[in-house]
């Protein structure tokens, strides 16, 4: 894979959300702190497994506004909403870079929704599973919104992101 392929190199944090339950809107806060193999601190979806961390694009939460909808950053129950990158086409083992501390790896693109969860009924359509991302955390720290997001490495890609 070349780096054509995975699109822009570089975004930024546009929101870092958290919940203390699943299968609902997260709040925005303004930073959060990332746990190596957990997660966000205080998450709902934070634990010993491959889906730690979520993510989502605002570009796709633009797609449903453009339907009418009145949506904002966590309410796709994405821990962080990114801007500036092609988050679904992202392949399973990129290394995201969040901030100058995080470092993420793609575990997960898509998921099956909960039926009749609280997003979907609330909107009506969840795009988390088409187009949110998941991760787990392999260094940690803190996360705010305004960090820069950069791909580190892009599996079997261009050697100037190894």
């Amino acid at each position: 894979m070349h780096r054509a392929k995975v699109g822009a190199t570089r975004g930024r944090v546009v929101a870092v959300s958290v919940s203390a339950t699943t299968g609902v809107k997260k709040d925005n806060v303004s930073q959060a702190k990332v746990v190596v193999n957990h997660g966000l601190e205080g998450d709902a979806h934070a634990g010993d497994w491959h889906r730690q961390v979520s993510l989502l694009a605002l570009e796709s939460i633009e797609k449903m506004r453009q339907r009418g909808l009145d949506l904002h950053p966590g309410d796709f129950a994405e821990n962080i909403t990114t801007a500036g990158l092609d988050i679904p086409h992202l392949p399973v083992g990129t290394r995201l870079r969040l901030g100058s501390q995080v470092e993420v790896e793609v575990t997960q693109i898509g998921k099956a929704c909960h039926h009749g969860c609280a997003i979907k009924q609330a909107v009506g359509d969840c795009v988390m599973p088409r187009e949110g991302i998941f991760a787990r955390v392999l260094q940690g720290g803190i996360v705010r919104p305004d960090d820069p997001i950069e791909v580190i490495h892009v599996p079997g890609g261009d050697p100037d992101l190894q």
